[in-house]
C-alpha cells in the first residue's frame, strides 16, 4: 500500500439515512490522500457493492467489499419484546468466496433474521464464514456495547467465540476514537482484551460523512426518519469523517500495529469479480431437442411459415420467401454464436403463456421490434422486413451485452406472469428488481425544515419555488425570489446549504416498476436480497448492477391501454357477440 493506513470501516448513501457519502466522493477522498485501498462497509446491504467495485477500478483503488452486519446476540430467531435485538460487527470479503458469503449472509439476514433491522448470528457465520477477515465493530459492536454495559466478562466471552470460529488471523479487535469521552475507555479496555486473548487489534475511523463541515448535515439526514423530537438521533462531535493517514497516525500513536493491521488487512483482500460475462438460466428442452438452439431454430422457422409461408394453413407447402430466410438464417446464426438461445426461448414462453390464458400483450417496443427471431415467435407483432428495422440495434455481434427485450402486459394481469415466471423455474431464482428513491430538490428541502424545526408553511413557500425536477443550484440560478429568500435570510440559506448537501442521496428502496430477474441458479449466489417495508423481498442490486453482473434482468412493463382496449373488446362483445380481434395496422 502507498500510505501508512487504510480505511476500513466506510459507510455510503446506501447506509440508508444514516450516511451522507456518495461513492465517486469517496473514492476521491482516497486518490486524495494516496490511499491504494477502501473498504465499503455499509449497514447490512451490499447494495453499492458493484458500482464501488467499478468505480474503485477505474480510479486505480483496491476495493474492499463488507458489510457492518446487525449480530442478533441470543440467535436470529430471537424477537422477544424488550431484549437487546443486535450489536454490530463488521465482514470483509478476502477473496470470491467470501464475497459469495456476504451475499448469502446479507440475503438471510432480510429473509430469516429480520426483526427491526437484517440480523445474523453465529449459526449463519459459522455456515458462511470462510473467506471473511471479520472485526469487532464500532462502539455499538459486539466487544464495545457489554463493555460499555458494565459487563467485560461478556466482551471476553464473545471475543473468545469469535477467535474461535474464525481463527486468530481472521478476527480483529476494532479500536476507534472519535474524541468522544467514553470512547477513551473502551479503547483500553478494548487493547487490554486484545493483549489478554492474543489477538490483532485494527484501527479504523466510523465513516459516515466527508468532512467536519458534513456533521450537521449528517445530523439532519438521520432525524429524517423521526417524528418525534424526543427520538432525535445524533452522532456526538464531528470526528465521523473521512480522515487522512497522517490523521489516524496521531489518533492512535501509542498502537502503531493497529495501523499497520489496516495495510496487511488491505493486503490479504483480493477480490477479481468476473463482471458482464451472462449468467442465463436453462431453459427446460422438450423430448428430442439437444440443445438449446435447435429448438429455437424449430420454432423460428414454425413461425415464420405462419407469417410468411406460401399458402400455409391453405393447403399450400409452406415455403418461404428468400428474403425471410436468409434474414432468419444470420440472426439465428448471430443469436448461437452470442450464446442467446435459451434467453429467446425463455421470454417466447411466459409472452405465450400470456396469450394462452388470455393477457393482453403489446405488439413490441424499442429496438426489439428489429428481430425478425422475435417476430416469428410471436414475442412481437411488428414485421421487421416490411418496416426496414435494423437487427443489429437490437443484437449487435460486435458487442456482447444480453439483449434487452420489454414486453408490455395488461396490468390487471401482469402478476399473473411474474407469477407463472417464478413457479416456472423456481422462487429462490426469481425476484424482482429494487430501485431507488432519493431526496429530489423539493423534498430534501421540506424534509431539512421538518427537522430544523422550521414552519410547515415556509417549507412549502421555498420548495414551490424550485422547479420540478430542477436541483437547488440551478434554481438558485434562474429563479430570483428563491436567490433574494437566500441571499436576505440567514435561516433560509442554512437551508438551503443543507438541502444540497443532502439532494440525490438515497433516502429508501422500492420495488422497480417493472424489472424482474432470473438466475441459472440460487439467485443469492450471484445477488443479494432485501427486504422491503411490505415484507415482500427484492434484490439489493439495481437494474444497472445487475446488468453489470451478467444476470437476465426482463421488464414486464404494464400498460394501461391495453386493459382499455380489452375492456372496450369485452364491452363490444357483450353488446353486439361480435368477437373481435385487435391487429396491430402502421399504415393508418
Amino acid at each position: 500500500m502507498d500510505t501508512d493506513f487504510v480505511h476500513l470501516h466506510v459507510h455510503s448513501e446506501y447506509s440508508m439515512l444514516d450516511a451522507t457519502c456518495r461513492i465517486e466522493e469517496l473514492l476521491l477522498q482516497a486518490k486524495e490522500h494516496e490511499m491504494g485501498a477502501l473498504a465499503l462497509t455499509d449497514h447490512g446491504v451490499l447494495s453499492g457493492a458493484i458500482e464501488f467495485y467499478q468505480k474503485a477500478k477505474n480510479y486505480g483503488i483496491k476495493p474492499i467489499i463488507g458489510v457492518e452486519f446487525y449480530l442478533a446476540p441470543r440467535g436470529r430467531q430471537d424477537k422477544a419484546p424488550g431484549r437487546e435485538r443486535y450489536r454490530h460487527l463488521l465482514a470483509l470479503a478476502e477473496d470470491e468466496r467470501g464475497y459469495k458469503n456476504l451475499l448469502k449472509l446479507s440475503s438471510l439476514g432480510y429473509s430469516d433474521g429480520f426483526y427491526y433491522k437484517p440480523r445474523i448470528d453465529l449459526e449463519l457465520l459459522e455456515e458462511y464464514g470462510d473467506g471473511l477477515i471479520i472485526t469487532s465493530g464500532c462502539k455499538s459492536g459486539v466487544l464495545a456495547k457489554p463493555i460499555l454495559q458494565g459487563q467485560p466478562k461478556e466482551a471476553e466471552e464473545w471475543a473468545r467465540r469469535l477467535r474461535e470460529l474464525f481463527g486468530p488471523g481472521n478476527f480483529f479487535i476494532e479500536i476507534q476514537d472519535h474524541g468522544l469521552q467514553e470512547e477513551q475507555g473502551l479503547l483500553e479496555e478494548l487493547v487490554r482484551l486484545a493483549h489478554r486473548l492474543d489477538l490483532p487489534l485494527v484501527a479504523t475511523n466510523d465513516v459516515h460523512y466527508i468532512a467536519p463541515q458534513d456533521s450537521q448535515a449528517h445530523e439532519i439526514l438521520l432525524n429524517i426518519q423521526t417524528r418525534d423530537k424526543e427520538e432525535r438521533r445524533s452522532y456526538e462531535g464531528d470526528q465521523y469523517y473521512f480522515k487522512s493517514s497522517e490523521e489516524m497516525a496521531k489518533l492512535f500513536s501509542a498502537h502503531p500495529e493497529a495501523l499497520e493491521n489496516t495495510l496487511w488487512i488491505a493486503e490479504r483482500c483480493s477480490l477479481d469479480l468476473e463482471l458482464e460475462a451472462p449468467h442465463l438460466p436453462r431453459f427446460a428442452l422438450p423430448q428430442g431437442y439437444k440443445s438449446p438452439e435447435d429448438y429455437l431454430r424449430e420454432l423460428a422457422y414454425r413461425g415464420a411459415q405462419e407469417r410468411y409461408g406460401y399458402g400455409y394453413g391453405d393447403g399450400g407447402d409452406g415455403e418461404l420467401p428468400e428474403e425471410v430466410e436468409e434474414r432468419l438464417e444470420y440472426e439465428l446464426r448471430v443469436i448461437g454464436e452470442m450464446g442467446f438461445a435459451s434467453y429467446f426461448l425463455i421470454v417466447w414462453d411466459f409472452v405465450r403463456y400470456a396469450r394462452e390464458q388470455g393477457i393482453p400483450v403489446g405488439p413490441g417496443r424499442g429496438s426489439a421490434a428489429g428481430s425478425l427471431v422475435s417476430y416469428c415467435l410471436g414475442i412481437t407483432d411488428i414485421d421487421p422486413l416490411e418496416y426496414g428495422l435494423l437487427f443489429e440495434r437490437f443484437l449487435n455481434p460486435e458487442r456482447i451485452t444480453l439483449p434487452d427485450i420489454d414486453i408490455d402486459f395488461c396490468p390487471r394481469r401482469r402478476e399473473e406472469v411474474i407469477n407463472y415466471v417464478t413457479e416456472r423455474y423456481g422462487r429462490d431464482r426469481v425476484a424482482q428488481i429494487v430501485t431507488f428513491d432519493t431526496l429530489a430538490a423539493r423534498s430534501a428541502v421540506r424534509d431539512v425544515a421538518r427537522v430544523l424545526g422550521l414552519p410547515y408553511s415556509q417549507a412549502d413557500k421555498i420548495a414551490k419555488l424550485i422547479p420540478f425536477g430542477s436541483p437547488l443550484e440551478e434554481a438558485l440560478g434562474s429563479v430570483r425570489e428563491l436567490r433574494r429568500l437566500y441571499d436576505s435570510d440567514p435561516q433560509i440559506k442554512q437551508l438551503i446549504e443543507i438541502s444540497k448537501k443532502l439532494e440525490g442521496l438515497v433516502r429508501n428502496p422500492s420495488t422497480h416498476a417493472a424489472g424482474i430477474v432470473i438466475a441459472p441458479g440460487e439467485l443469492t449466489d450471484y445477488a443479494p436480497l432485501l427486504r422491503l417495508s411490505d415484507g415482500s423481498l427484492v434484490t439489493q442490486y439495481d437494474m444497472v448492477a445487475l446488468e453489470t453482473i451478467g444476470m437476465l434482468k426482463i421488464d414486464l412493463l404494464g400498460l394501461r391501454n391495453l386493459t382499455v382496449i380489452a375492456d372496450a373488446l369485452e364491452l363490444i362483445k357483450a353488446n353486439s357477440r361480435e368477437d373481435l380481434q385487435l391487429r396491430l395496422d402502421l399504415e393508418r
